[in-house]
């Protein structure tokens, strides 16, 4: 990784790019300090020294890197496109129309770009409303002063339009990161705000935890999880594929052999994401009902981040999720469609339809071994922390996978570019 770093940097185009790229995340964490309007620093940094993030709204802190619990114009992050992307590709199998528009190619995908970008406005506006709203019951646990003193309806409401345009400016730097820089610019600034939570989270656990014996217990199981990521990430299942020979014309086409990568985690860390967003649901439901309520406090007691009933339910639904969100995403009747189409054949297989079927038994059975693995780390860090007394949420394996993730994307992609700016032909 450190090698392809000093050879882009060597490069100046490449240069150009990575600077580009980082200047990005610089605006991108200094706009995480900007306090939204009509809020009072002062108070939001003495609820802080009060109480932690509660667990509704951890998760949006994380992705955020701690713009949440600060109450900045980048407070939402952008957790309300990574919602708004979710539900566009989940909405593909309801509604037959958005098939349609992810099969006409580069049109159709950017009509799907245009609904996405209206979704995440919309959800930014609901999800400010509700930081808002509840910033000084949940966001801080009860805290006992308020984040807005003298707050009006007409300032809430310039606060949650502020927020919905710093969702918005964010979704602008990432489409420049996309075309200008390296990487794929949402993942970026993804992995710049869960990688600047990290250091602050440590310091917690030191101070918390008992000292640095957890913090280096915290640090030993971390890089556990990387290799353990770094392995099954790049696994894959290779799938020999054969093409016939055409000709058209007076040239001649296909004839070589090649394979079909599927890779064994194909849902990626999105299984996680949907199963803590829907845990999520009843706490943030419980905050607006009567406390001495029953079932508010049945939710209270056994759907916490530490109740063995959250335990059960978090690992059942990441597994249910993990084949779910891997039917739609690797659609085989497609692939397999798409091979018949240029004359590509699985050998011993035959074309068409038996091929869709093949692809998907192989896919099922490395989807087993995927949420298997997804369960796993997703859970082993927060038992081993909510055992331990460890308070490091952060530290799950939801954040350890999105940051191996797009720090190996992005060396590939930049490996890619440096070969072709020093390719060597055969003759030299």
């Amino acid at each position: 990784m450190i090698q392809a770093f000093a050879a882009a940097f060597r490069t100046p185009d490449l240069r150009r790019k990575l600077l580009f790229t980082m200047a990005i995340m610089a605006i991108y964490r200094l706009g995480t300090f900007i306090p939204a309007p009509f809020v009072s620093i002062t108070n939001v940094r003495a609820c802080m020294d009060q109480s932690g993030t509660g667990d509704f709204l951890s998760m949006v802190n994380l992705f955020s890197g701690g713009a949440m619990t600060q109450l900045s114009v980048f407070s939402l992050g952008i957790m309300p496109y990574i919602t708004s992307s979710i539900i566009i590709q989940l909405m593909r199998v309801v509604i037959p129309r958005f098939e349609e528009l992810h099969k006409e190619g580069q049109s159709g995908t950017a009509k799907l770009t245009e609904y996405t970008r209206y979704l995440t406005i919309g959800l930014a506006v609901l999800q400010s409303a509700v930081v808002v709203s509840v910033a000084n019951t949940q966001l801080f646990q009860g805290c006992s002063v308020d984040p807005f003193p003298d707050a009006t309806p007409l300032k809430y409401a310039l606060t949650i339009l502020t927020m919905t345009a710093g969702t918005g400016l964010i979704m602008w730097l990432a489409e420049l990161v996309t075309e200008n820089g390296v990487g794929q610019g949402m993942s970026i600034l993804i992995f710049t705000g869960i990688a600047a939570s990290f250091p602050t989270m440590l310091i917690q656990v030191t101070q918390s935890n008992g000292g640095w014996g957890a913090a280096l217990l915290v640090l030993a199981l971390i890089l556990a999880i990387v290799v353990v990521v770094v392995f099954v990430e790049q696994s894959q299942r290779r799938i020999p594929v054969q093409y016939a020979k055409r000709v058209v014309g007076r040239r001649t086409y296909g004839g070589s052999t090649t394979y079909l990568p599927i890779r064994i985690n194909m849902a990626n860390v999105i299984p996680v994401i949907f199963a803590s967003s829907i845990l999520m649901l009843p706490s943030m439901i419980s905050t607006f009902g009567d406390p001495a309520s029953g079932w508010v406090q049945w939710i209270n007691r056994y759907l916490h981040s530490g109740a063995p009933l959250y335990f059960v339910l978090f690992a059942a639904m990441i597994f249910a999720f993990a084949f779910f969100y891997t039917s739609i995403t690797f659609n085989t009747e497609e692939v397999a469609d798409n091979m018949k189409r240029y004359g590509g054949f699985i050998p011993g297989i035959r074309a068409g339809r038996p091929t869709a079927e093949y692809l998907k038994y192989v896919s099922s059975r490395l989807t087993w071994v995927g949420a298997t693995y997804l369960t796993i780390i997703a859970m082993v860090p927060v038992i081993v922390f909510s055992q331990m007394g460890i308070m490091g949420g952060g530290f799950g394996g939801t954040s350890i996978i999105i940051l191996v993730g797009v720090g190996l994307q992005t060396v590939k992609d930049i490996n890619s570019q440096l070969q072709q700016r020093h390719y060597d032909g055969f003759l030299r």
